[in-house]
């Protein structure tokens, strides 16, 4: 049975693996940990999913035939989860059609068994860096969003309106406002938002795609 090591830091970046076949995940995770990297195998998609959490970080190497579960149903299974995890595909029965299918669904690699140390470190190291730089990019948009749940409704109004271009006047006479008052809420949306310039805050709405 292969062994499940398990760990808490959700920074920590994780070679996943999964294949019903225990010799692979066993002779990957000792050359995987031999050079320094987490490895984690499981033997079937279900005890992956049981232990699965979205926090982890780092890449997943697929197994393209499984049993109850093809390494296609797998990927679309993790995408539906909304779950960014780069996943490299490994399977000794590939063929032109799956790998158009996995690699047009975002699959980084697919990788023919048996296949060269290099070649697999290299998918590793190209998938790690994609995950780092996914995660990095949500962790901006998270608080970009956050600070943007602070507006009141009629600061978001006035947002909407001053990103789409429109004059302080314009907006008084579409809310029904003084122009002093859009000025202060205008003043208020900066502060939260925490944009120094109109150009700074078009960027921010078009990054989170406010309305």
């Amino acid at each position: 049975m292969t062994k499940q090591r398990h760990n808490t830091d959700a920074d920590q970046q994780t070679v996943f693996i999964v294949d019903d076949d225990a010799s692979i995940c066993e002779g990957l995770s000792n050359l995987l940990e031999a050079l320094g990297m987490k490895a984690e195998p499981y033997s079937s998609a279900e005890m992956f999913f049981e232990h699965w959490d979205s926090a982890r970080s780092g890449c997943l190497l697929l197994d393209g035939r499984l049993p109850g579960m093809t390494g296609v149903e797998f990927h679309d299974k993790m995408l539906q989860a909304g779950s960014t995890l780069p996943i490299i595909f490994m399977t000794a029965h590939g063929d032109i059609p799956m790998v158009r299918k996995v690699m047009k669904s975002g699959a980084i690699e697919f990788l023919t068994k048996p296949f060269p140390k290099e070649e697999l470190l290299h998918a590793i190291e190209q998938a790690f860096t994609i995950d780092r730089d996914r995660r990095r990019e949500e962790k901006i948009l998270n608080s970009i969003r956050g600070r943007a749940a602070s507006l009141t409704e009629r600061e978001r109004e006035v947002m909407s309106m001053v990103t789409a271009g429109m004059l302080n006047k314009q907006i008084a006479a579409e809310l029904n406002l003084s122009e002093i008052m859009v000025k202060t809420h205008r003043r208020h949306v900066m502060d939260k938002m925490g944009a120094e310039s109109l150009a700074d805050l078009v960027k921010l709405s078009e990054r989170i795609k406010m309305p």
